[in-house]
């Protein structure tokens, strides 16, 4: 299941802005994108992720992606931290 190192990392981000500054610092261990997300909210994250050769992990859907980071809102990025 795509969601297991998420869901056992001790530190994630949720949301664009967090993973970004996350991915930015360079300790991002992987990124997840849902799928269904709109592609002009994932595409700063997908291209940064592509510069740095940071794993990109595409997950079926926001709202399983927001219940993998514990949340009760769909999420459309998040992040494992090193």
């Amino acid at each position: 299941m795509p969601y297991e190192r998420l869901k056992l990392a001790q530190k994630k981000t949720v949301g664009l802005k967090q993973t970004l500054k996350a991915c930015h610092r360079g300790n991002v261990e992987c990124v997840y994108i849902a799928t269904d997300a709109e592609a002009n909210v994932t595409a700063p994250v997908q291209k940064l992720c592509q510069e740095k050769s940071i794993a990109v992990v595409k997950v079926k859907s926001m709202r399983d992606l927001g219940k993998a980071c514990g949340i009760e809102v769909a999420c459309a990025v998040a992040a494992a931290i090193k």
